[in-house]
């Protein structure tokens, strides 16, 4: 059994400008919104939901991006509506939000 029901782990990457990368698009901003959202749900801790921080998922062309574990689910996202869609129909009711899916 996995520690976590569901693992959310968002590219915080940063480079130097000579690609894009999912931090110049808010993602650590976001990634905060994101835990902040979960914990006052009540959704995080183990048996639950997790949000972290990854370096680079190298899709960082089609980001900012986060990635669903177990469910092994790849998202866009632009704001937190996207972030709070995600939350709301994938970590509560396990549905896919197929227009944010990569």
């Amino acid at each position: 059994m996995s520690y976590y029901a569901r693992h959310v782990f968002f590219c915080c990457n940063q480079r130097d400008g000579s690609r894009p990368c999912c931090n110049d698009k808010g993602a650590s901003r976001l990634r905060d919104y994101a835990k902040g959202r979960v914990k006052a749900l009540g959704l995080s801790g183990p048996g639950k939901v997790r949000i972290n921080q990854a370096g680079c998922l190298d899709r960082c062309e089609e980001g900012p991006c986060i990635v669903v574990y177990p469910d092994a689910v790849w998202y866009h996202y632009v704001d937190e509506a996207d972030i709070d869609e995600i939350i709301d129909e994938h970590l509560k009711k396990g549905r896919i939000v197929e227009r944010l899916r990569m």
